[in-house]
């Protein structure tokens, strides 16, 4: 299942904001995206503390981005405890490079007739 990708007008010449990718965009999930970007696979924990959020903040996060076919979500086992692993799907890399190319094209946009 995905989610609403973006808010605003997303129509070829409008302002880079409509390219913004609505599921990311709030900041923990942003940031939880990016921690994965950088990684095949991480375990639950190493995110949250990477993250700097608590084991709830970080479930309600990632269940959002799971619905939306962003994150997947692995269980099993190390010995006798349990392990969560998070990873990036295909389709949140998509989004997430999507989202970062829109931030530094709005990082980018001045007003019209201003100096680069």
């Amino acid at each position: 299942m995905t989610a609403a990708r973006s808010g605003g007008a997303g129509a070829p010449g409008g302002h880079p904001r409509g390219r913004l990718d609505d599921v990311i965009h709030a900041p923990v999930r942003f940031s939880v995206t990016a921690a994965l970007a950088a990684v095949d696979e991480a375990e639950f924990k190493v995110v949250r503390d990477a993250v700097e959020i608590t084991d709830s903040a970080l479930s309600k996060q990632v269940a959002v981005l799971e619905e939306a076919g962003y994150v997947k979500v692995r269980k099993g086992f190390v010995g006798k405890r349990p392990r969560t692993h998070l990873s990036l799907t295909g389709a949140g890399r998509d989004a997430f490079a999507r989202h970062v190319r829109a931030l530094r094209d709005i990082a980018a946009t001045g007003l019209p007739g201003s100096p680069p």
